[in-house]
């Protein structure tokens, strides 16, 4: 393999295009493309001109399963070795599941759990020893969320297989960081506004998006197994770890209804 590339999905906004933006930095002699996958174009060619390694861009909807095999095609093309794989691609919509559109929450599925996957199964085949993978999974993963229910459940699906690939991956010294930030003050927030139910409180929980992909970075080049950035945010995990989830859901749900507004769903894409 010839081609050293960090490959990054979800690179037009959030947590995508600042991971772009630190690993440019860091990476200054050990990698010769870093490759960016989202929808939107104009927004991947204003992040590549800010870059100082040469980006190859890639304009794909990876909840359109052809554009699959089209990325596994120019990997092979071009003799690619994937050194770092980001999956950052993601889906949020806010509200209770029978009052969100179903193809909505479809879609939620299959970019957050089939893409994922499909992705990282294509690039494991363009990775050589030493490679490592990060995956964005979220705290949502870390107990049913009513008013969240898919997100959480698909970030929980993230979290899961990261775990479980991240053992089996081993013999080939590849390490799978599932990243599992708490509230980030990105374009989700911006979109979502953080006025249903238990979203008002995470605003006191807010994090700076470059903070949190700095740790993320450097727990990745740790290989261990999950980041968690914050205080707060280690706590809870802690706390969800030893309370029963039945009185905490239950709890969650009260809250929610208790200060349910208008605007009860939103959402925001590619974080």
């Amino acid at each position: 393999m010839g081609l050293n590339i960090i490959l990054i999905t979800g690179a037009s906004s959030g947590m995508g295009r600042e991971t772009a933006r630190q690993l440019d930095k860091i990476y200054t002699d050990k990698i010769d493309e870093i490759w960016l996958i989202a929808r939107r174009r104009d927004r991947l060619t204003e992040l590549a001109g800010e870059l100082s390694h040469s980006c190859h861009i890639l304009e794909m909807d990876l909840n359109d399963k052809s554009n699959y095999e089209k990325l596994d095609a120019e990997l092979k093309l071009l003799d690619a070795n994937i050194k770092l794989l980001v999956n950052a691609a993601g889906f949020g919509a806010m509200g209770k599941f029978s009052e969100i559109d179903l193809d909505k929450q479809i879609d939620m599925v299959n970019l957050n759990c089939v893409a994922l996957t499909a992705v990282t199964g294509i690039a494991l085949k363009y990775m050589s020893d030493n490679a490592r993978i990060m995956q964005f999974a979220s705290s949502a993963a870390f107990l049913p969320q009513p008013g969240f229910s898919v997100y959480a459940a698909t970030k929980a699906y993230v979290l899961s297989f990261s775990e479980s690939l991240n053992a089996e991956l081993k013999p080939r010294n590849i390490s799978v960081t599932a990243v599992c930030p708490g509230p980030v003050d990105t374009e989700f927030f911006d979109v979502a506004g953080m006025t249903f139910g238990s979203f008002e409180i995470k605003k006191y929980f807010m994090a700076n998006e470059r903070d949190v992909v700095k740790e993320a970075i450097a727990d990745t080049y740790h290989r261990k197994p999950t980041s968690v950035y914050s205080f707060p945010m280690k706590a809870f995990k802690a706390f969800c770890q030893t309370v029963p989830e039945e009185p905490i859901v239950f709890a969650l749900e009260k809250f929610i209804n208790r200060n349910k507004t208008d605007s009860d769903s939103k959402e925001d894409y590619e974080q």
